[in-house]
């Protein structure tokens, strides 16, 4: 997960109506995040050949209030996965943009108790590739409370707009993640094309934090209208 710090007004236009910016200590944050996706299941169903597969998003964070409740989720502004199956799928079932495109990966695990964990996640687009990396060492451990790693980490829901100028949300349970924190992080590439000349401007710098999160089994639940059936979701975690 590679963070960075961007203007408020670079998001506006894809704040979903109904939710609103979720700021750290007054900042604005955007993650570009690489991982796996293991033994997956589209409602329950398992699909050969598509259950393991890479995703890289670049995502930010948002949150709803309703009533007595508050939600915090994350809103994607572009989902990339290998398989054009799968895509299609994503966008019916949650109406989020993905798109297929070649993507790859690597991890090299550490040799000792202290050596270090190389991960990188690359994907192709208009014939170049664009790679994410990080390098941590020791052993993962729990986000401290209240730190930005636990705020990145622990948003469990998911929004998305409509073309009537709504809004959709879904509930994302896991369990916490234990993360590494990096010695080393790194984007090289030009996404000005897939994410926008502006929020393509602030990858090209150093990102502000960049961790490594173990991952877990994760559940998504269906969609929903924001608005209706909030308190029908289960407050849940794997």
């Amino acid at each position: 997960m590679l963070n960075y710090t961007v203007e408020p007004a670079s998001l506006a236009p894809l704040i979903p109506t109904g939710t609103e910016l979720d700021l750290f200590k007054g900042k604005t944050y955007i993650s570009l995040v690489g991982f796996r996706f293991l033994r997956t299941r589209l409602r329950g169903v398992w699909i050969p050949f598509h259950s393991n597969f890479d995703e890289v998003n670049l995502r930010f964070y948002v949150k709803r209030q309703s009533t007595s409740l508050r939600r915090r989720g994350v809103v994607f502004v572009r989902e990339i996965v290998p398989h054009q199956a799968i895509a299609m799928a994503a966008r019916w079932v949650y109406h989020e943009n993905y798109m297929a495109l070649p993507m790859a990966h690597r991890v090299v695990e550490p040799t000792s108790e202290h050596g270090r964990v190389q991960v990188e996640y690359g994907w192709r687009y208009q014939g170049r590739w664009n790679r994410m990396r990080v390098e941590c060492s020791g052993r993962p451990a729990l986000a401290e409370e209240s730190s930005l790693e636990q705020f990145i980490t622990e948003h469990y829901w998911g929004y998305s707009g409509t073309r009537d100028s709504g809004c959709l949300e879904y509930q994302v349970a896991h369990d916490p993640w234990r993360i590494w924190n990096t010695t080393q992080a790194s984007f090289e590439g030009d996404c000005s094309e897939l994410y926008g000349p502006e929020l393509a401007a602030y990858l090209k710098r150093a990102p502000d934090s960049a961790f490594l999160a173990e991952g877990s089994a994760v559940r998504v639940y269906s969609k929903s209208a924001c608005g209706t059936g909030l308190e029908a979701y289960p407050t849940v975690r794997l």
